[in-house]
């Protein structure tokens, strides 16, 4: 098929590899200026333009680049990131529409972080959706292909989103394939009961303060959510802050007391702290650049706030 590239993103970027490779004809490159943790910038996507003898196009503005792409007459366009809303002017313009990769499990997961939410969910599963963008409704539309990964207690965001950046340019192409055979395909029409969805909503750095009176299991469920990409769950010692990143549940079954967020265990290279329910062990922090708890705190009378 004619397809148009809507987006920015190293995600993106395989994207236009994988849909070249398997014959699809990329016609079309709009980007727009690159967040500061993209490794791939528009004079990238520039570059990859020029390689495959495609229209380039830098805007933040698409729909003032209606008429160009109309008179481009692509089948379809898939998008990833773009640092605009793209309004169903846009949409219309391609004969099939444009896809979008949405990583949660459509329609219940919608909106922002949704990999972090269904780690504080505690979900068994993270959906990965290629559905039809409809302009002015968010992860509207209906699904051509979906995948899942099974996560648990201690699975880290960072995983879910390196499983998702492996995954999405093999999916959208599969989306294609399908839409080649059947323009009409549809795995799934997205229900339009708001009942079923689950609006999911942005999260800031500020939501990783660990809060030890609250259970392990919750507590852990925050900090696989915060961790990288994100900035990290994070509580303080002594008013200096301390960023966890990697920690895990303790069942040594005893039976103690103790204040939430005292120190109750010494390891070599672990400390182990009491919760509002159960203990919880931290193998690796950022204390000032340290990452080995123990060379921060070497006592059981330490308590974390």
């Amino acid at each position: 098929m004619r397809v148009g590239i809507i987006g920015r993103s190293e995600i993106l970027y395989d994207v236009i590899t994988v849909l070249e490779e398997a014959g699809h004809s990329i016609e079309l490159i709009i980007t727009s200026k690159e967040a500061p943790e993209y490794t791939k910038t528009s004079k990238d996507f520039e570059q990859k333009a020029t390689q495959l003898n495609a229209c380039f196009i830098h805007t933040p503005r698409i729909l003032e680049t209606q008429k160009e792409i109309k008179d481009l007459d692509l089948d379809i366009a898939v998008s990833v990131n773009y640092s605009g809303i793209i309004p169903q002017e846009i949409i219309d313009c391609f004969k099939i529409g444009i896809l979008n990769a949405h990583g949660g499990d459509l329609p219940k997961y919608r909106g922002n972080a949704c990999q972090a939410w269904a780690i504080l969910n505690g979900e068994t599963k993270v959906g990965l959706c290629i559905h039809n963008m409809i302009g002015g409704e968010l992860d509207n539309g209906d699904i051509i292909a979906r995948d899942y990964l099974e996560i648990d207690i201690n699975t880290k965001v960072g995983f879910i989103w390196n499983w998702m950046n492996q995954r999405i340019p093999s999916l959208f192409l599969k989306a294609l394939d399908k839409l080649e055979s059947d323009r009409s395909y549809i795995l799934e029409v997205q229900d339009s009961d708001p009942s079923v969805a689950l609006r999911c909503y942005p999260r800031k750095p500020e939501d990783g303060r660990i809060d030890w009176k609250q259970g392990a299991k919750d507590i852990l469920r925050l900090i696989n959510a915060s961790g990288s990409p994100y900035s990290g769950a994070y509580c303080f010692l002594e008013k200096k802050k301390i960023i966890v990143w990697d920690a895990e549940l303790v069942n040594d079954g005893e039976i103690y007391c103790a204040v939430p967020g005292q120190v109750v265990g010494l390891e070599n290279e672990s400390i182990i702290i009491s919760t509002g329910q159960g203990k919880l062990k931290l193998n690796r922090i950022d204390y000032n650049g340290i990452k080995n708890p123990r060379e921060v705190i070497n006592s059981i009378r330490s308590r974390l706030s």
